[in-house]
């Protein structure tokens, strides 16, 4: 496997080796060794998420502020444009996004340390998005980043993007200098 630091500090992209033959592929989708490795830290994942999203649905951008996940995010079927925002006042990168296309013909997957906001925007007609959690969610402490805060400037494929009304309502990143 490759892993290949993004332009956010402890952000990392996953390239797994894939093995292919006339029956098809496989891939290792996480070994815990090769991954501690790879991200030069300790996991311990302690919840697994599964959401299936139809064309131009947005997810995001949420975040845990007390307690903060980590997440390790993969599409199965489909593509969808990924998205992570580093809110870590004590970061270099605080404030900074990055992006990357991750769909099933690619493979690549998306590591999002602790302290950052995620979402994800779906470019094909449907995607089913994976993703493991380094602590459980906890609807309390959640908290939604508005998906086009103009501070952020996010790059999006799409100007009118089908949201939730949680989502809809997120705070400004302005808004949540103050909270984190």
């Amino acid at each position: 496997m490759k892993f290949k630091e993004t332009n956010l500090k402890d952000c990392f992209i996953v390239e797994p080796d894939i093995f292919k033959d006339s029956r098809g592929s496989f891939q290792e989708t996480f070994n815990q060794k090769i991954y501690e490795d790879g991200l030069q830290r300790k996991l311990k994942f302690v919840q697994d998420n599964c959401s299936v999203s139809y064309k131009h649905v947005l997810r995001g951008m949420h975040f845990q502020n007390k307690n903060p996940q980590g997440k390790l995010v993969m599409v199965i079927f489909g593509e969808v444009l990924d998205v992570a925002v580093d809110l870590r006042k004590n970061s270099n990168t605080y404030g900074n996004w990055y992006s990357v296309i991750l769909s099933d013909l690619n493979r690549k997957q998306l590591w999002i340390p602790e302290g950052f906001a995620h979402g994800f925007l779906v470019l094909s007609e449907f995607a089913h998005f994976s993703y493991k959690c380094t602590t459980f969610y906890d609807p309390t402490d959640e908290i939604c980043l508005k998906w086009n805060d103009k501070d952020i400037s996010i790059n999006w494929a799409c100007k009118n993007p089908i949201i939730s009304n949680k989502d809809s309502e997120g705070l400004s990143f302005r808004d949540i200098k103050n909270i984190t």
